[in-house]
């Protein structure tokens, strides 16, 4: 915990934004819903390793920058890191301003505009634009049919709850009784392809096979 805020504390000196987990499951679910410019991702993490927390980001097509760290004898978990997807490695003990520097660098040569593109078989869509495209082709959508999209494009294989679509949409949950987010759902199928969401019953939402 000691150096998580250590690390904090110089990286929000030097202008970043932090978010801070203390275990892995919380590092994961962090890491699933937010488009961080990049990651430092500590392979020790109780509840659930760095290279599963890593392993199951990629698996979820989350392609932010990721600089691990291991203790100085986990030579084979950092290789594993790499071939995982990490894309740095820094053994402990560190000094803070490497880790600034590292970050720096790392956040200068990933390309936005590969950076903060998702797809999905036949669907993309540009966080920065806020564009949809389909077969390489745009597709006009409103804004909150795009919110929509962007939270399961976000988590493709997970079931995304309408509460949680809602609150994405507005910012705020659905009243009850409302069905603004199965209307919003009726059009992207209408734009995208039936097939392109898939409902579960009872519980939400997400990605099919497009």
């Amino acid at each position: 915990m000691a150096l998580a805020e250590g690390l904090v504390e110089a990286v929000t000196a030097a202008g970043f934004a932090a978010d801070t987990a203390f275990d892995g499951p919380s590092g994961l679910e962090l890491g699933l819903a937010n488009d961080y410019d990049a990651v430092i991702l500590d392979l020790g993490l109780p509840g659930m390793t760095g290279l599963e927390v890593l392993r199951t980001w990629r698996a979820e097509h989350r392609t932010m920058p990721v600089i691990i760290l291991s203790a100085r004898g986990e030579w084979s978990q950092r290789v594993e890191g790499l071939n995982l997807g990490a894309d740095d490695y820094m053994a402990k003990p560190f000094h803070a301003a490497e880790v600034v520097a590292r970050l720096h660098a790392i956040t200068r040569r990933v390309p936005v505009s590969e950076e903060r593109v998702l797809r999905h078989g036949r669907v993309a869509i540009s966080l920065v634009a806020k564009a949809t495209y389909l077969d390489g082709q745009e597709v006009d959508l409103t804004a909150h049919e795009w919110k929509v999209l962007a939270c399961l494009m976000q988590r493709p294989s997970h079931v995304i709850s309408q509460a949680e679509l809602a609150e994405q949409a507005y910012g705020r949950p659905e009243a009850p009784g409302s069905n603004t987010i199965e209307v919003f759902v009726a059009r992207l199928r209408a734009k995208l392809g039936h097939d392109a969401i898939r409902t579960v019953r009872g519980l939400g939402y997400r990605m099919g096979a497009v």
